[in-house]
């Protein structure tokens, strides 16, 4: 299975479900992969891409701060299926040379991967099956590949609209 290298292009929320939206693209191509994800997530993701921490550690901060102190980093994310409209990832770890891949939601791999500055991958053939119905969605979504409309969207993202968090 061929993988392709993608970067966090926008976060957005679909106006007909309010579900917030991760969008990947592969760097200098005219693709993209939207996969909807829970409001938790999608307000640690918008986070890391903003560069704001939290006053306490939430639960990935927790995570990443337990790996580190077992000196095991999160090495790389490898988004690689998409079943029954659930789409399926691993993380990969790496501690004394030793590397081990554990199933975790892509959602939850992502924003460990930002927070690791770790690479993510997308399998070639996700991008095939988003040329279709996904990228429809997308399009209605208006989500592009540039960082300066990313960057608008971020700061127009109203804290309520991914749940009742505090920082």
């Amino acid at each position: 299975m061929k993988m392709i290298p993608v970067t966090v292009s926008s976060i957005a929320l679909d106006a007909n479900t309010k579900s917030p939206v991760v969008v990947l693209s592969p760097e200098g191509q005219d693709k993209v992969l939207p996969i909807w994800i829970g409001h938790s997530e999608a307000w640690v993701i918008a986070m890391e891409l903003s560069k704001l921490n939290a006053s306490r550690p939430m639960t990935h901060d927790l995570l990443k701060t337990a790996l580190e102190t077992l000196e095991t980093v999160v090495t790389r994310v490898d988004i690689t299926d998409l079943r029954d409209q659930t789409f399926y990832a691993t993380l990969t770890l790496s501690h004394d040379s030793n590397y081990f891949q554990i199933d975790a939601r892509p959602s939850d791999s992502i924003a460990m991967a930002l927070k690791f500055k770790a690479p993510i991958y997308v399998a070639e053939e996700l991008f095939h099956l988003a040329e279709g119905e996904l990228r429809s969605q997308a399009e209605k979504m208006n989500l592009t590949n540039d960082p300066e409309s990313l960057a608008e969207r971020l700061k127009k993202i109203n804290p309520e609209d991914f749940g009742k968090y505090t920082l």
